[in-house]
């Protein structure tokens, strides 16, 4: 059984993570399962360079195939603000309330239709010698008014999607993880998951 550790200690992402890659054929462990405790620097200049970085150093650690993404919020009223920034756009210690807070602050004087923007997610797998394959996923949308929703996480509740008129929160989980960014950019990596699979 191929094991393949996923490089994440976030428990939102560790869900959505066990629902995406259900029935890929492989044994899914997580970093704590592991005894890993790590802190990778993600000082990437984008969401790619940053999978990569955390892939490689989870590969290394675990001395298995890693799977590593880095995902974001990209604004077009803010220049795509807060992009790679976003876990970290309200400051160290900062709360997802506090992050949203501070992104509907900054967009208070923008009218509904500037508001566009959507979720962007790099998927990055690394053997433990360091070869590296990347694949991608986005989610359009715009920055809602105020946030709605319960489901989810990050900056989910303030994440309007026109075509389903509601927040991404708002949607029923199953139906989150079959068009979000994270999902667009796990369906991509299925070949090289499956891949590691026939590599056994």
């Amino acid at each position: 059984m191929v094991r393949l550790c996923v490089a994440t200690n976030n428990p939102g992402k560790q869900r959505e993570f066990v629902q995406l890659l259900a029935g890929w054929g492989g044994d899914i462990v997580f970093p704590r399962d592991l005894g890993i405790d790590l802190e990778v620097d993600e000082s990437g200049a984008s969401f790619q360079e940053n999978a990569v970085l955390k892939a490689r150093a989870y590969a290394a650690a675990s001395g298995l195939p890693s799977l590593a993404d880095d995902s974001g919020l990209e604004v077009d009223a803010l220049g795509g603000a807060p992009g790679v920034f976003s876990a970290r756009y309200a400051g160290a210690g900062a709360s997802d309330q506090d992050r949203r807070q501070k992104l509907l602050t900054a967009l208070a004087d923008t009218p509904i239709d500037r508001r566009s923007a959507r979720f962007r997610c790099v998927v990055a797998i690394s053997d433990p010698g360091g070869r590296v394959a990347v694949a991608a996923g986005t989610c359009e949308g715009r920055i809602a008014l105020e946030p709605r929703g319960t489901h989810g996480f990050g900056y989910d509740p303030v994440f309007y999607l026109p075509e389903y008129g509601c927040t991404m929160a708002e949607l029923r989980p199953e139906l989150k993880n079959q068009i979000s960014h994270r999902a667009r950019a796990i369906q991509a990596a299925r070949p090289l998951l499956d891949a590691l699979l026939e590599q056994g």
